[in-house]
């Protein structure tokens, strides 16, 4: 089995510190320090972890120890913080210990991914519930109501019923929200000026990395939500995934897997850029307000909601047009284009017409947004990239 040397040792009034090639761990006294001299203080802290923690190593004497060589690395900084400086060089202790943990990722690139799955995986799984309610009351198959629909998913299939055929979507949605988070910080860092230099462009940076984002996430998964559609309705034709892909490629070409890719390109392009150019705005007025450097996770969920509810509400007449133009042909009416397809609805329907089921839609498309913004923030303080966070 292979071992891995751990050096402990107590670096004078810091932290305990656990180090070794695996893990490492610091360990902050949890006892409160009194209004005191400064030196005293210090004293007392180490007094007290001495006394209280019972450590064979509180010395500054370093012994190594063998522990077992782990899979992963995991930083866990119980958090003490101290009070400011007071009068004749006096401390206290104003905020209970907090507690955090750090997984660290050298890797920029890996860590901004893993974060994006993460992301996806837990607002999909999220609304799961609100999107099947949705699916049912689109088809009609279990009442006319969200009540009625959800009562009858319960009394059929219990909660299990509404998480329903959420493996697949997480499959399908954790790499897509990985490739696009990714993908917009990766250009808006690009695109961004510096302080006190001039915009490279006279868009928003925030817009172009969030358009490209969409494309890029778009055009990498596309063949899986066709593969998910194609396994939904053709019931019985394929076993799985994997069969699905195969019989596809074999039968019909690598291009079939790409069908309808620019009718989608072109919902999902607008929606993205609206949605992170709105986000990336209402944090900075955020900050702004209420002259804050760091937004909280309560904080984040609202203003990614607001984002999700402002893009989705800018954008929809797009997505209405786009799902006219995927059945004009069973429906006997044939459109030239997008501007075609939204100057008939609007000639037909009126404006009305091309908002129709933007509340169902807005129903999961919000809170997914807020929820993945949300995870996705918190994961990337989670998942650090420089040992000095640690001990920060």
């Amino acid at each position: 089995m292979g071992k891995t040397s751990l050096q402990v040792a107590q670096y004078s009034n810091k932290d305990v510190v656990f180090s070794g090639s695996g893990i490492k761990l610091q360990c902050s006294s949890r006892k409160s320090i009194g209004s005191k001299s400064f030196f005293a203080s210090i004293g007392d802290a180490a007094n007290s972890l001495e006394n209280s923690s019972q450590l064979p190593f509180i010395n500054l004497l370093s012994k190594h120890m063998s522990l077992p060589e782990p899979s992963f690395r995991i930083d866990r900084i119980p958090q003490l913080a101290l009070g400011e400086v007071l009068d004749a060089g006096e401390k206290v202790v104003k905020k209970e210990v907090g507690f955090k943990m750090r997984i660290k990722i050298g890797n920029p690139s890996l860590r901004k991914l893993i974060s994006g799955a993460v992301a996806g995986a837990v607002s999909r799984t999220a609304v799961a519930p609100l999107e099947t309610i949705r699916t049912h009351l689109m088809v009609g198959s279990c009442g006319n109501s969200s009540g009625e629909v959800f009562d009858a998913i319960l009394k059929s299939d219990g909660w299990k019923g509404l998480f329903r055929g959420n493996f697949v979507n997480v499959i399908r949605v954790a790499p897509s929200k990985a490739i696009e988070l990714f993908a917009y910080d990766t250009v808006k860092k690009h695109l961004a000026p510096k302080p006190g230099e001039e915009p490279k462009l006279p868009i928003p940076a925030s817009s172009i990395a969030g358009a490209v984002a969409g494309f890029s996430s778009t055009l990498c998964t596309y063949p899986l939500e066709l593969l998910k559609t194609r396994v939904t309705i053709q019931r019985g034709v394929y076993k799985n995934l994997l069969d699905a892909f195969l019989t596809i490629v074999r039968e019909e070409g690598p291009a079939e897997l790409y069908r309808g890719l620019t009718s989608s390109l072109i919902g999902v392009v607008p929606y993205a850029a609206t949605n992170y150019f709105a986000y990336d705005t209402l944090r900075k007025a955020y900050k702004k307000a209420f002259k804050k450097e760091e937004i909280g996770n309560i904080v984040t969920l609202v203003i990614g909601s607001a984002a999700g509810a402002i893009s989705s509400s800018a954008t929809f007449p797009l997505e209405v047009a786009r799902k006219h133009m995927q059945a004009g042909a069973l429906n006997g009416r044939q459109y030239q284009n997008m501007l075609h397809a939204l100057a008939s609805i609007l000639e037909k329907e009126g404006l009305p017409g091309l908002y129709k089921g933007l509340g169902p839609s807005c129903i999961k498309l919000v809170p997914a947004a807020g929820i993945s913004f949300m995870c996705y923030e918190a994961c990337k303080k989670i998942l650090i990239e420089k040992e000095e966070s640690l001990i920060s």
